[in-house]
């Protein structure tokens, strides 16, 4: 797939590339980044211009992983955020996302998981969004949540984190809940 760029009211959500290295660096240098998430710790300039010079085109042209580095419009060299779209089994994808420190609490990245959203829906094929995190981490969850996704429970020792299984939480976001028309009928189970 051709990268793309996406705006909303208050952001700029395009792909991130070489010049963003510095950025993405140092916002990885968050203690809580590091905790919550994949990223490698230490985190060294070299993940960074790895991820950023082949991971994130490789994603792209393979079609298999779409990233995004979200911006302020008024101020489009300021990252405020990075979020991916990972395809999963079948129309299946799963969301993740980080924000830098001075950002966050101002729902930047819930406004970003949204807009990937809609895009995933209705330009990728994908027809159910997971999110997943370590039990615990609450503040993506709240992000989750208010982006509109349904918790649908833990999963017990699915997540591997430095070397150790942990339990995730994992929740849905279907093209309904957006107020999209799904790619195929949906049966819900019943009780």
């Amino acid at each position: 797939m051709e990268p793309v760029t996406l705006t909303t009211d208050h952001l700029l959500l395009r792909p991130p590339g070489p010049a963003d290295t510095d950025a993405t660096h140092a916002a990885c240098q968050d203690p809580d980044i590091q905790r919550w998430t994949a990223v490698p710790s230490p985190y060294l300039r070299d993940h960074a211009a790895s991820f950023l010079g082949q991971d994130v085109p490789d994603g792209w042209r393979n079609d298999t992983a779409f990233s995004f580095a979200a911006f302020l419009r008024e101020e489009p060299s300021a990252l405020v955020a990075m979020a991916g779209v990972t395809r999963r089994e079948g129309a299946t994808a799963e969301i993740g996302f980080w924000a830098v420190k001075e950002h966050r609490g101002r729902g930047h990245v819930v406004e970003t998981v949204r807009t990937l959203a809609r895009w995933a829906f209705t330009e990728a094929g994908v027809c159910r969004l997971e999110w997943r995190a370590e039990a615990g981490n609450l503040a993506s969850r709240a992000v989750a949540e208010k982006a509109g996704f349904t918790m649908e429970g833990t999963l017990r020792a699915a997540i591997v984190h430095r070397g150790t299984l942990r339990d995730c939480w994992v929740a849905s976001l279907l093209p309904s809940d957006l107020g999209l028309a799904p790619a195929f009928a949906y049966l819900p189970a019943r009780d």
